[in-house]
């Protein structure tokens, strides 16, 4: 081949490859910002629209002007790039530009919208083209995690004690934990969604011998039940009570967890102070106020005292659709006949409202099997979801918000399967309720305004029907209980985008 057509195919080579470029670099540009725009239920042929000026509008501008300054220039020599060479780097120069700009000002929003709402365009469509192509797209968000992670610090960070952070020496493994049915037998309580009384607590399986089945009842260990102030004069003093007590580790795991969940107070207002007290496990016993870092710390510096290998595990949370993504937080690990369970004796201390701190001890979050526990929480190490395969970041969002009370009530989700999703002015859930729990649901405005009721249609399938009255953003929100049981508890949200007038 003479050496003038290997430049031209050089050169036809070249301009393939940055004509490639320039429709990638623009595409994902509008991808990211639309996705955005679905995220937040902002106008998104609006973005569509506007990235017509990405290309081929403002580059074209461009170039016209840099026509208009060379012929008042007076023409001079021949432009050594041509006409499509010049639009080709315009057009990268403008798009790549636009998307830093994009992802500087939403380092984390961009990787959030991408991850739950970037196949926006896909919703209502079905195949196994879709689906593979769904697959790549959130297989193309997962890229930007690290500018999430840069992004996203761990508020507690610092707070958390070193010595417990540490992995063991090998993958964790999941103990066996397996769930059990709850009776419909209420019992009195205080609180609760419309007053009344809440289902009575699952039978105690520890008698079985081996791990206990999940949810256990909401009772204290009987060491922890009755102590006195008198008992308990120190971290120390405390444990080795519940230590000489309790020689099951199950058991004793479970104590050490229900003094901290009964004990300690969250600290509200230190939540929202710019600079919080100490966290450390002495601080936290000595003030019984903590926020999750000081409950994590005291559980594992317990554990050290009886000889339980505790780990304090930091990473994000979500109770609410408020944020998607969820919020920097931390939880334990312990290991009990050589296998790994998950507590977090922060969610069961009780629940923070607008009325700040109630105190309601539980044990939801105590020895959750894993895929529970994922759904809410997900470590900064993959290692200690205690899952093979771990979820990625982006799958955990794309998640419904439930709560451990939805899988302790033995309900399914069918539909949707997503976290948020948008519609006009219509929604549809569908569960599957095998236990014949007692369903209520509402539809809360989250820019303001009173919660509505939703249609419940009750049966082993029942289907939630909610009509938005207007466009923004809602939560929808659903409620269980044993049948004929007035209190009704908080279990599950779904946030829902509404695009109607």
């Amino acid at each position: 081949m003479p050496s003038e057509e290997r430049v031209g195919v050089f050169r036809l080579i070249l301009w393939l490859l940055w004509a490639a470029i320039v429709v990638v670099v623009p595409s994902v540009g509008v991808w990211t910002a639309s996705s955005l725009a679905a995220y937040r239920n902002g106008p998104v042929w609006l973005v569509c629209l506007a990235g017509l000026l990405l290309f081929p509008v403002l580059p074209l501008l461009w170039e016209a002007r840099a026509a208009r300054r060379r012929a008042k220039r007076g023409g001079g020599a021949k432009p050594a790039l041509t006409f499509g060479d010049r639009l080709v780097l315009r057009t990268l120069a403008v798009n790549v530009l636009f998307l830093g700009v994009l992802l500087a000002a939403f380092p984390a929003g961009a990787f959030a919208a991408l991850s739950t709402r970037g196949d926006w365009f896909l919703e209502g469509r079905s195949g196994p083209r879709v689906t593979e192509l769904r697959a790549r797209l959130f297989q193309a968000a997962s890229g930007l995690e690290w500018l999430y992670r840069r992004a996203r610090r761990n508020p507690y960070e610092k707070e958390l004690d070193p010595g417990s952070l540490r992995r063991p020496d090998e993958t964790p493994v999941a103990a066996v934990v397996e769930r059990q049915p709850l009776p419909e037998a209420p019992v009195p309580v205080l609180g609760g969604r419309r007053g009344g009384v809440m289902p009575e607590a699952p039978v105690d399986s520890f008698a079985a011998g081996g791990p206990p089945s999940w949810p256990l009842p909401a009772e204290l260990a009987p060491v922890v039940a009755r102590m006195g102030p008198a008992d308990e004069t120190s971290l120390a003093a405390v444990a080795r009570a519940i230590g000489a007590a309790e020689t099951d580790p199950w058991r004793r795991v479970k104590a050490l967890h229900d003094w901290v969940a009964d004990r300690v107070a969250y600290d509200v207002e230190a939540l929202k102070a710019a600079a919080r007290p100490p966290q450390d496990a002495e601080s936290v016993f000595r003030t019984r106020k903590a926020v999750c870092a000081g409950y994590a710390n005291l559980l594992a510096a317990m554990g050290e005292v009886t000889g339980d290998e505790i780990r304090v595990v930091p990473g994000d949370a979500r109770q609410r659709t408020d944020d998607l993504t969820g919020s920097g937080h931390a939880w334990n690990a312990a290991r009990i006949d050589g296998r790994w369970v998950l507590v977090d004796a922060t969610w069961d201390a009780g629940s923070i409202g607008e009325d700040g701190f109630t105190k309601r001890y539980g044990t939801r979050y105590l020895f959750v099997p894993p895929e529970v526990m994922g759904v809410t929480h997900f470590p900064e190490d993959p290692a200690w979801q205690l899952r093979q395969p771990p979820l990625a970041r982006g799958e955990f969002f794309r998640q419904p918000v439930l709560r451990a009370g939805f899988f302790a009530d033995g309900l399914q989700l069918v539909s949707p399967d997503r976290s948020q999703v948008t519609v006009d002015r219509e929604v549809e859930v569908v569960l599957r309720n095998p236990r014949g729990r007692s369903l209520l649901s509402d539809l809360e405005p989250l820019d303001g305004g009173k919660p509505v009721d939703c249609r419940v249609t009750p049966g082993s399938e029942p289907r939630i029907d909610c009509t938005l009255p207007g466009r923004g953003r809602h939560r929808l929100r659903i409620f269980s209980a044993a049948p004929g049981v007035s209190w009704h508890d908080l279990v599950g949200e779904i946030e829902v985008n509404g695009t109607g007038g």
